[in-house]
């Protein structure tokens, strides 16, 4: 059971390391917010989100990406110009968050965002989910399952929470705004380079 809790805390904590759409919105929702609690909605819809994805991939439903000829490339498609897009947003739009100081969010709207990032991102619906189900599979339903399972939920939980907080901590250090620019353009250029690469893999897949 507890090689099992290790396995699944592992692994998600190497799925969730990388800088993406998701993580950078959360960081940004604490920074921007005028309080960490205010960030909660986001922190939350992203961590439910998160949850729902890794039990659908525990359960192996998530073999049907992999089973359906066309249904891979279009996701990868699909997740090509979302990201595109989310890259675009955030090197266009951080220096108007600094300058013109633009309200943060309702909650209303951190929750559609946060959702549709969880839920459109090509790295949570075939990396995230892949990855945790082929190692899911690996355990027969009972307790070694459930543990890796929980392991892989919790850690979803403690990394959405652990950066909306370090979101709102830097932004008390960083008045000014300077490092959140460099940040923004960095992320930027990060999710433009998933988008390349998840385009290469459209290609691969329809040839």
């Amino acid at each position: 059971m507890l090689s099992a809790f290790l396995h699944g805390f592992i692994l998600a904590s190497a799925l969730i390391i990388p800088i993406g759409p998701q993580n950078l919105f959360i960081f940004n929702q604490g920074a921007s917010q005028s309080s960490f609690t205010k960030s909660l909605p986001a922190v939350l819809t992203a961590a439910v989100a998160d949850t729902i994805l890794i039990i659908v991939a525990a359960l192996g439903l998530s073999i049907l990406v992999f089973t359906i000829p066309l249904l891979q490339p279009l996701l990868y498609l699909i997740g090509v110009l979302f990201l595109f897009f989310i890259g675009w947003s955030i090197w266009k739009h951080d220096e108007k968050l600094v300058q013109k100081k633009k309200k943060p969010l309702t909650a209303k709207k951190q929750i559609v965002v946060a959702l549709s990032i969880s839920v459109l991102n090509p790295h949570a619906v075939l990396d995230t989910v892949a990855v945790i189900g082929t190692n899911a599979s690996h355990y027969s339903i009972g307790v070694e399952k459930l543990s890796f399972v929980t392991a892989c939920i919790l850690v979803s939980w403690m990394a959405f929470t652990l950066l909306a907080y370090l979101g709102s901590h830097l932004k008390q250090m960083d008045t000014h705004g300077k490092y959140m620019k460099w940040i923004h353009k960095a992320s930027a250029l990060s999710i433009w380079l998933l988008a390349l690469y998840f385009g290469i893999q459209a290609l691969k897949n329809m040839l």
